[in-house]
């Protein structure tokens, strides 16, 4: 008896026989065009775990002769990438090699810049996948180098076909003839989250203890009463964490209570106390300068009571959050003072810091409005970090300072 899981016993040979990503591998998909055309190039594939990734990766070697190696970044070294390299150069490499590298998050920004060597040789062609946002987590060359694709979470509706001929494959391959009504499938498929993997291993589960049906009673006693594609050491700890922030971000106070919920109910009120002192002040930031002392106050006030009362508070901070007025100047001039540091500019700072010429520091306390107009900034240092927003908060002091300096400022 195979150990292989059904989801792997059944994988797509085809792009016709993958259940979602419509907008990829339909008939006017953009994947699909680009193998009308017997193009094939660099690949980015980002989207949540069980959506066809690996699958796609696997029909694109297949289709276009070359060799497919597979590599996983939280595993696999700069050596294992070499060794695949070296095939170049023999018969299973003649074709071509189209290295598969899942994960690739995991390596650092020195691992990918040196998969970069190989890809602009055309020793590789590299399918890149992740659970994360590419261009947040991917070295921008190979981002810029590559077509990103985005896999979405298969809906329940389009899981079921997959889940049907699932049930088939156990039927012949245990001589049986078992059943399962359409919505005892959709049942397995709403629970799954999502993904594909997730629902055909629930659907094995449940074939391997049913009578002669898979009935809703059976599902519903190898499901957990709080059903989840939520993992706190997993891939959707960041998804929930990102929507939450987004959310927020985004001004809309029942997306961000959704997801508050999706995190405090599976347990997580730390890294959602952690993000929502971030999000005071990355996305609130001078728009609210008080909204990081609010924030605090609630998530101190959560920690004392402890859950369930905990989720009034935390509540209470994500409501406020979204229905702020919203900045990010303070971390666009942090990002963008960082940007003019790597360029190694900056190193010296002016004379009238420097300890041997301080009787050209003029004290901005002796002059009128405690203000005096001196270089501050290092001779080779662009400047021009942070601009006022546009919020009223922003904007009162600006105006302040447009008085102050007699001037206009940005």
């Amino acid at each position: 008896m195979s150990n292989q899981p059904l989801a792997d016993r059944i994988r797509p040979q085809s792009f016709s026989e993958m259940v979602g990503q419509k907008h990829l591998f339909g008939e006017n998909g953009a994947i699909s065009r680009m193998d009308k055309n017997n193009y094939i190039t660099n690949m980015i594939f980002y989207g949540p775990p069980g959506t066809g990734k690996t699958t796609a990766a696997n029909i694109i070697a297949k289709k276009s002769g070359m060799k497919l190696y597979s590599l996983n970044a939280t595993s696999a070294s700069l050596n294992d990438v070499r060794d695949i390299i070296s095939q170049t150069g023999t018969l299973f490499g003649s074709n071509g090699i189209l290295l598969y590298l899942d994960e690739i998050q995991y390596f650092n920004k020195k691992q990918q810049q040196s998969l970069l060597e190989y890809m602009e040789d055309g020793r590789i062609t590299l399918i890149a996948s992740t659970t994360e946002n590419p261009f947040f987590y991917i070295y921008n060359s190979i981002v810029s180098r590559s077509a990103v694709f985005e896999f979405k979470a298969v809906t329940k509706e389009d899981m079921v076909p997959a889940l049907s001929r699932g049930l088939d494959i156990l039927n012949k391959e245990k001589n049986k003839d078992i059943t399962a009504t359409d919505a005892s499938l959709l049942q397995i498929a709403k629970c799954a989250g999502g993904d594909v993997r997730r629902a055909l291993n629930t659907l094995e589960n449940v074939y391997m203890t049913a009578d002669t049906e898979i009935t809703p009673e059976l599902i519903d006693s190898f499901i957990p009463e709080v059903m989840s594609v939520y993992d706190r050491h997993g891939d959707s700890h960041y998804d929930m964490l990102s929507a939450l922030q987004k959310s927020i971000r985004g001004s809309d106070p029942d997306a961000a209570i959704f997801y508050l919920v999706k995190l405090l109910e599976n347990g997580d009120m730390i890294s959602a106390c952690r993000r929502l002192q971030v999000i005071a002040s990355e996305d609130i930031g001078l728009a609210y300068p008080l909204a990081p002392v609010m924030v605090k106050s609630c998530i101190d006030s959560a920690f004392n009571v402890g859950m369930p009362e905990a989720r009034i508070p935390l509540a209470n901070a994500t409501v406020f959050l979204a229905t702020c007025p919203k900045s990010n100047s303070a971390y666009n001039a942090y990002a963008l003072a960082k940007e003019d540091i790597e360029k190694g500019n900056g190193n010296s700072v002016p004379r009238l810091f420097q300890s041997r010429y301080h009787d050209e520091y003029k004290y901005p306390h002796d002059y009128p409005n405690h203000y005096v107009e001196q270089k501050y900034l290092p001779d080779d240092a662009s400047g021009n970090y942070y601009t006022f927003g546009d919020n009223k908060q922003e904007q009162a002091a600006k105006a302040y300072w447009d008085i102050i300096k007699n001037k206009k400022q940005k």
